[in-house]
């Protein structure tokens, strides 16, 4: 199965509101590069590192063309489209780059087998038909 490929502006924005405009394959790479102080010296200078507005498109140009669109526009037309879909300016990044938390079930798979042979992985059961005889 061939997955269909992505282009995203994408709007960032400082504490203080400052933004920046972008376009690119990639969207979390790129906001995570930009977190990470790598965005280039107007993200770094101006602590750029919130998304807070994207859209995506399956055509390259499109984006591009929309890129310069919102480049070209007035801060407030940039700042109505934020507010649009994220009226509280919210950074839709968060937790992206984060280590990921798994969580394993206590019912699930209670026995492993490794080179030592079987073994419990979650304990004794607490409860069951394994209380009454040998499991």
């Amino acid at each position: 199965m061939v997955r269909e490929r992505r282009y995203y502006v994408y709007i960032m924005a400082s504490k203080s509101r400052v933004l920046y405009v972008g376009v690119t394959g990639f969207l979390m790479a790129r906001v995570l590069r930009h977190k990470a102080g790598e965005g280039g010296a107007f993200t770094r200078k101006y602590r750029v590192h919130r998304l807070v507005y994207y859209h995506s498109f399956q055509n390259v140009g499109d984006a591009i063309a929309r890129e310069t669109e919102i480049k070209k526009s007035r801060r407030e037309k940039k700042v109505a489209l934020i507010h649009a879909d994220n009226p509280t300016w919210e950074d839709l990044s968060a937790g992206w780059g984060e280590a990921a938390v798994m969580r394993v079930s206590g019912t699930a798979g209670r026995r492993v087998k490794g080179r030592d042979g079987e073994k419990d992985i979650n304990g004794p059961p607490k409860h069951g038909p394994c209380l009454q005889r040998p499991c």
